[in-house]
């Protein structure tokens, strides 16, 4: 997250999602195609069952042989986000004389756009990945702008052309997602920090090691945290791997709700003593660190009190774990361990069920500070739900 959005006393500015700039585009291309002019801005509505209406600026529309292709230039705000300045398009084929009760509007994705191929997404195996709120905002998008009395068909192609490339920058190719983006929104709008995308990202991440047949997930707080664990238990498939960020009860909760028999948090020192203190989200602007607390845990695994002052006295966890002898630091993080998997066990317990919890934590060069056992058969799937070459 930016630090400026929390010290500046200027409004963080809302975006759209990528599931309105395809509504907008797709707007735009038939407004283009049945009056010859291109909209300098679009008003579309929200995505279902969201009520209201945002305005969208077209960056292009031009005809395209029998079809129109519009463009516009996706804005995130002030939310960080891998599809901001991402352009948006949406070639668009008018067939008035088709026979039939309509209109109908046909939503397909090309290039740049993701295709999914495993199950446990909101969208099938095999078909571009356009969740269904976007989809249905698309559709409305273009139907708002027919003529009374149109009973033919709109062909809709979604197109991000520099989507494969922004797709590695996101955690698409885990879910199984291909060859592109996801065309996202639950609401249309970006509202800045709200951290709604990551959590449904970790959310999909965890339907998607289910429906693999998976009873245990691995939830990390970052990518580095995850690349250790992998090397140190090459056996964890790629699949269970969930990032979870500071989403500590969410994920939690998520997995319970989900039926995971067990996860394994793996975690930095700094987050484990965050997650040792129960807090729901670990976000340095969430919740600070309690270094008296922390003081307090290093006298229970034997420090001394000039070195447990020291700790209170300290700037970060990183500066107190290194204030201490090995074999203190080794017992502070079994007892921070226990702390955090009582948490988890309790956010878990909130929806339901009761979940293993195991901990690997990792000091700031990568060295393991505590692991618990982790067998490969955690990790073996049961009636794996992963569709074969030849399924539909």
């Amino acid at each position: 997250m930016r630090d400026r959005a929390h010290n500046s006393p200027t409004p963080l500015r809302e975006g759209f999602t990528t599931g309105s700039a395809a509504a907008a585009a797709a707007r735009a291309a038939t407004l283009f195609a049945l009056t010859g002019a291109r909209p300098a801005v679009v008003d579309i509505p929200l995505p279902p069952p969201h009520r209201g209406r945002l305005s969208v600026p077209v960056a292009h529309a031009a005809d395209e042989g029998l079809s129109v292709r519009a463009a516009v230039i996706k804005d995130g705000g002030d939310d960080p986000d891998a599809t901001d300045g991402a352009r948006v398009e949406a070639l668009v084929t008018l067939d008035p004389a088709f026979s039939g009760v309509g209109p109908h509007v046909l939503i397909g994705g090309g290039r740049g756009v993701g295709v999914v191929t495993l199950p446990g997404l909101p969208v099938a195996v095999g078909k571009p990945a356009i969740n269904p709120g976007p989809e249905a905002q698309i559709r409305a998008a273009v139907l708002e702008v027919l003529p009374e009395g149109f009973t033919g068909v709109v062909l809709v192609r979604i197109e991000v052309p520099e989507g494969e490339t922004i797709a590695r920058r996101t955690l698409n190719p885990r879910l199984g997602i291909e060859g592109g983006i996801s065309i996202l929104g639950t609401g249309g709008v970006v509202r800045p920090y709200s951290h709604e995308a990551w959590a449904e990202c970790v959310r999909r991440g965890l339907d998607v090691a289910r429906a693999a047949g998976h009873r245990w997930a691995v939830l990390s707080t970052g990518r580095r945290s995850e690349r250790l664990l992998q090397e140190a238990h090459p056996f964890v498939p790629d699949v269970c791997l969930v990032q979870a960020a500071d989403f500590f009860a969410d994920a939690m909760r998520d997995a319970a709700a989900k039926g995971f028999e067990g996860v394994v948090w793996t975690v930095f020192f700094g987050k484990l003593a965050k997650q040792g203190q129960g807090v729901a989200n670990t976000h340095a602007h969430g919740a600070a660190l309690d270094l008296a607390l922390l003081a307090a845990h290093t006298r229970e695994a034997g420090a001394d009190e000039p070195r447990a002052a020291a700790v209170a006295a300290a700037n970060t966890a990183a500066q107190a774990l290194a204030l201490l002898p090995a074999d203190v630091a080794a017992r502070l993080c079994a007892l921070l361990a226990d702390r955090a998997r009582e948490s988890a066990r309790g956010y878990a317990r909130e929806a339901g069920r009761d979940v293993d919890v195991r901990y690997v934590v990792f000091g700031p060069g990568g060295e393991t500070l505590f692991a618990d056992g982790i067998d490969p058969a955690f990790f073996a799937p049961v009636c794996p739900l992963h569709p074969g070459p030849s399924s539909r």
